[in-house]
């Protein structure tokens, strides 16, 4: 199958909870920037709920309420350090998931990815574990705005010389979904991440795949 047959020849893939599951090490660098900071820590299932919207914000809703803005500023520099370090000491690709993109490039796809992690983290993870598996991989940066902002998927979207009508988006929560209708392309919301099929079925996921190889056969046509 060559990219004139698939269904969608531009795909682009949210990486935390769709590509990586990256919990973990959130949860410890969270955690670690919480009790530095005097602050108390909080449950692997807070920080599933607060992660998806970049790393400020993450810091926003773990910090207790009223936290002063410096000391805000202060835990997300902590979280930045530690998690530079720590992003790969429990991260890991879902189940079948780097074979689900050799087959989607081996098939003429074309493999972006978009993320709130910040740019650095985003790069990094992508070279360490989908080399020449994707195209293009953009994180959070002052140069595009965060989802579910469409810019970075439109940024994406021009890197890899695709189109809306044949573009299709990737993720796993409700951050995505937005993204995806934002930037005028389907969605394929995937069950495995850190919201599940609920969520996304209720907010009307275009597609709905529980195992990696449903992805191929939504994406190929």
């Amino acid at each position: 199958m060559n990219s004139q047959t698939c269904r969608f020849r531009t795909a682009i893939f949210d990486l935390d909870g769709t590509l990586l599951n990256t919990l973990e090490d959130l949860w410890y660098s969270t955690n670690y920037a919480l009790r530095e900071s005097g602050f108390p820590e909080r449950s692997l299932e807070e920080v599933r709920r607060f992660v998806g919207n970049g790393v400020r914000k993450l810091i926003d809703r773990a910090v207790p309420e009223h936290t002063p803005e410096e000391a805000k500023q202060r835990c997300e520099t902590l979280f930045r350090e530690h998690y530079s370090l720590h992003m790969k000491d429990h991260t890991r690709p879902y189940e079948g998931i780097p074979a689900v993109l050799k087959e989607l490039k081996e098939s003429g796809c074309r493999i972006g990815v978009v993320s709130n992690k910040f740019d650095a983290a985003v790069k990094a993870l992508c070279a360490e574990y989908f080399d020449g598996l994707y195209d293009t991989a953009i994180g959070e940066s002052p140069l595009v705005a965060k989802k579910p902002a469409p810019d970075s998927v439109l940024t994406a979207m021009k890197e890899l010389g695709g189109v809306r009508e044949s573009c299709v988006y990737i993720g796993d929560s409700e951050v995505d979904i937005e993204t995806s209708r934002n930037a005028g392309i389907p969605c394929i919301g995937v069950s495995w991440g850190f919201r599940g099929r609920k969520l996304l079925s209720e907010l009307g996921a275009e597609y709905l795949c529980d195992i990696h190889s449903q992805l191929t056969a939504v994406i190929l046509g």
